[in-house]
């Protein structure tokens, strides 16, 4: 839900410089956010991942009326719980690798067109995704993300970015194997092999446009699955998605509603927006207008 007002002109700024290009732009983004008008009443570089929580918290508990978060998909995702339901505006800052977040409001990637957002933008109300009690933002995942993303090297993943996940990814998929799902919805129990499962708030997963169904206001949560024991499946999946081509729905059925519930045989980790921080089973639901965020002027999320 977008409204007319105007976004604050005064605003704390955190940034996760332990991200891909979160150390390099920091100094960068604190100079061009004040040249465009933002006051900042503190900026903080985050070295020590353990404190970007405490330090969301208290910024939040400051009473700031914008908090600037710069990061890659799980650091937006951790931080995002401090502000649900509190009197802020989330703004981002995409400096990860994939930046599903970003891509899912209409975000530039690039640091000065995210600035402008900032600058010139205005707030819309959206929902978020809950597995369990912990917020998300955009995407979870069962299946081969998880496995990348409990494993991959930070280096590989800092110089390389999305070269260095899809080097990784191949040398996960040799040892990948499919996994049976069960999705409840409250009533109808659905049975599926799967070789990848998406719990979906937004359309976005690993940078690539996948849920297509999936929104940030449609007040549900959209789980896909794409299905069979091939591996090559899934990989054509990827393929067609990332292009856009019309075969990228084959083999994939989706389930929607307010709340899902998600088993698994064998139990297996879920990546919460890249960060893997659950195991099966799990509920997956909707927090409806949770938070009110920054987007461009334009107004309009991607249809």
């Amino acid at each position: 839900m977008e409204t007319n007002r105007p976004l604050p002109k005064t605003a704390a700024l955190i940034v996760n410089a332990q991200s891909r290009k979160g150390q390099a732009l920091f100094r960068d983004a604190r100079a061009k956010l004040e040249a465009r008008g933002i006051e900042l009443v503190a900026a903080h570089a985050i070295t020590d991942p353990k404190t970007l929580i405490p330090t969301m918290r208290e910024t939040v508990k400051s009473g700031v009326p914008m908090i600037i978060v710069g990061g890659g998909d799980g650091s937006l995702s951790c931080t995002v719980d401090e502000a649900v339901k509190e009197p802020v505006v989330f703004a981002l800052l995409p400096l990860g690798t994939a930046n599903s977040f970003a891509r899912t409001l209409g975000i530039p990637l690039d640091l000065d067109g995210a600035i402008e957002v900032i600058a010139t933008g205005r707030r819309r109300r959206i929902d978020l995704g809950m597995i369990d009690g912990d917020y998300f933002a955009n995407c979870a995942a069962l299946g081969l993300s998880p496995m990348i993303g409990d494993s991959v090297p930070h280096k590989l993943k800092r110089y390389l970015g999305r070269v260095g996940y899809l080097i990784w990814a191949i040398w996960c998929l040799i040892r990948f194997r499919s996994f049976k799902v069960i999705v409840t919805d409250g009533e109808t129990e659905h049975r599926v092999r799967a070789t990848e499962l998406r719990i979906a708030n937004g359309r976005f997963h690993g940078g690539v446009e996948l849920i297509e169904e999936a929104g940030v206001d449609s007040g549900e949560i959209v789980i896909q699955a794409v299905t069979g024991h091939a591996k090559m499946r899934l990989v054509w999946n990827w393929f067609a998605s990332y292009f856009r081509l019309p075969s990228r729905s084959d083999k994939v059925v989706s389930f929607s509603g307010r709340q899902l519930e998600v088993r698994t045989i064998p139990p297996l980790k879920v990546s919460i927006d890249g960060e893997v921080l659950a195991r099966t089973p799990v509920t997956a639901r909707v927090a409806e207008r949770a938070i009110e965020v920054a987007v461009p002027r334009a107004g309009a999320l991607p249809a």
